[in-house]
């Protein structure tokens, strides 16, 4: 899979960064302008942009879109977050309880990311990597299985800290090393979040506090429950309909099946919620 290549450096001071976000400076910024897809990358007057890695989804620490901040249950989430920061290169993170980074060791850490777009929010897709860059950055280069292994992208999916989320953009070969790995860590026992995880199972929602304090779930679903709990009623009976206005479009990798609304995955029995496909064999389309 071609991918663009660039150098650069992790920055987290006065951000918020959790499992699948942190921000990263281009030692050229103008090589953000060389990211492709319909969407440009947000930065600041330094060049500093936020990531969103590619092909993972951890728990959230601050979910705030449609209502005050909201997060999943933080064991899980704080330990993905930690996970990530620690693998690429930061020790003695000072942060207050708002999560906002104040104080690192180091103040940054060199690294790279491959790339192919940015989202519709302007942070950048991608594959995030430390310490020697493998080509010359600002150029595409192919990237395959043994690439993404050395990657924080398949490192937190190892660990078991990170659930699988798939969007068609990625090739086939990368996405079926992902999902291996996620099997792998699945069978390890009591390997990270995996003997907690309930989205499969089902999830007893009887209000906010049962997702923030209670369940570990897929975190898209998190989403998408919190939203339809911020509407005002904690019952579950009209969440399948708000799913289909929710248009979500993904295919189903089991069933070859193409599909809007995750209401064709998601079942509803009085308090109990539950996915009937693991999210590895779901592949979705950008929003």
């Amino acid at each position: 899979m071609p991918m663009l290549l660039i150098k650069g450096s992790y920055e987290i001071t006065n951000t918020q960064p959790d499992g699948d976000t942190v921000h990263f400076r281009p030692d050229n910024t103008d090589e953000w302008d060389l990211v492709g897809g319909p969407h440009k990358v947000k930065r600041n007057d330094a060049g500093r942009a936020k990531l969103r890695l590619e092909a993972i989804d951890t728990l959230e620490t601050h979910y705030s879109q449609t209502g005050p901040e909201v997060h999943q249950p933080l064991t899980f989430a704080h330990a993905a977050r930690d996970e990530l920061l620690t693998w690429l290169g930061f020790t003695n993170i000072v942060r207050p309880s708002n999560e906002t980074v104040t104080e690192t060791t180091p103040a940054s850490v060199p690294g790279w990311i491959l790339t192919r777009s940015a989202d519709i929010g302007g942070r950048c897709i991608a594959l995030a990597g430390r310490g020697t860059h493998p080509g010359t950055s600002g150029t595409q280069i192919f990237v395959d299985a043994p690439m993404l292994r050395t990657t924080v992208n398949h490192h937190l999916i190892s660990t078991g800290l990170a659930y699988p989320l798939y969007y068609r953009t990625l090739f086939f070969d990368l996405r079926n090393e992902l999902t291996a790995a996620v099997h792998d860590a699945q069978a390890a026992p009591g390997k990270g979040l995996w003997p907690d995880d309930v989205t499969i199972k089902g999830a007893t929602v009887t209000g906010m506090s049962s997702l923030t304090d209670n369940v570990v779930i897929f975190p898209k679903l998190f989403r998408r429950l919190v939203d339809y709990l911020n509407l005002g009623s904690s019952n579950l009976a009209g969440f399948p309909a708000y799913l289909a206005q929710e248009e979500d479009r993904f295919f189903v990798l089991s069933t070859g099946q193409f599909t809007t609304g995750l209401d064709a995955v998601v079942k509803v029995v009085g308090t109990k919620v539950r996915m009937t496909r693991p999210s590895e064999d779901l592949v979705f389309e950008e929003n």
